[in-house]
């Protein structure tokens, strides 16, 4: 894919991975409409796309909420067209383990699952209608793997990841193209803040941490190749290989990981 006179979407465009994929998505030449729940930190995004002479809108959303993507994708096209690249990026960092609350395990499901969904219900019906688009979804080498210490956010993970894997399976035949992008590490406030100590730990115990940046150079390049799995950490492909030959085996030292980390108060 070429970024170049694009339209694209990004959700969680305020921080982290979110807001380095509008900047690059930007100076690529691409218009960005910057969505977050958190509105003010999507216009200060888009005013410095602006500001560093893209094309950017921001808009308020929350990704929980079916109505409001729709709503998105609207004022979207009413802004620049029809939506060429959705980024469902939005995540949300849960950790603990069956003991978390039910409203911890819900958040995980809506925002990084359902907020998926919903983005495809909302721009597969243009899209198929035209031929051609993409979809970007976010989702964590967790999707992959596991995270230690964080059982909300791994099993919605690997939700998000299979969802996107059938997403390209069915509509691939339609012009439809989807990427999946799983990072481990990256310096972000949620695994900064959000996913807490021992999930945390785990991370960072499992390699080196990115900026937001390389990962958004990642996924240039991965959306240029338009490859399935992006992969910041190249390693990753290492471990999900490890992970199918011997599960047993890979198990086993991810239970020694587990048994060298600090346990929760």
């Amino acid at each position: 894919m070429d970024l170049d006179g694009t339209h694209c979407i990004v959700t969680g465009g305020g921080s982290g991975i979110g807001r380095a994929l509008c900047h690059r998505f930007g100076a690529g030449g691409a218009a960005v409409v910057v969505a977050d729940l958190d509105e003010g930190a999507a216009r200060a995004t888009a005013a410095s796309v602006v500001d560093a002479g893209g094309r950017a809108e921001a808009v308020g959303c929350d990704v929980r909420s079916e109505a409001q993507v729709r709503a998105l994708v609207v004022r979207a096209e009413e802004l620049f067209g029809p939506v060429e690249l959705f980024c469902s990026n939005a995540g949300v960092g849960v950790a603990g383990g069956p003991e978390a609350p039910d409203e911890d395990w819900t958040l995980a499901w809506q925002v990084n699952v359902m907020a998926h969904v919903y983005a495809a219900r909302a721009v597969l019906p243009g899209m198929l209608a035209r031929g051609q688009g993409y979809l970007l979804n976010t989702a964590s080498a967790a999707g992959l793997l596991t995270n230690l210490g964080a059982a909300p956010y791994t099993a919605t993970k690997h939700a998000a990841v299979g969802f996107a894997e059938w997403l390209a399976i069915t509509y691939g035949g339609a012009g439809i193209k989807v990427s999946c992008l799983c990072p481990q590490g990256v310096r972000t406030p949620m695994l900064l803040g959000g996913l807490g100590a021992v999930a945390g730990e785990a991370v960072l115990a499992a390699g080196g941490m990115l900026e937001p940046e390389q990962v958004a150079e990642a996924v240039v390049e991965g959306l240029s190749r338009e490859t399935f799995l992006i992969l910041p950490h190249p390693e990753v492909s290492r471990y999900v290989e490890r992970k199918a030959t011997d599960p047993d085996r890979w198990i086993a030292g991810m239970q020694r990981l587990q048994a060298q980390l600090p346990h929760p108060a």
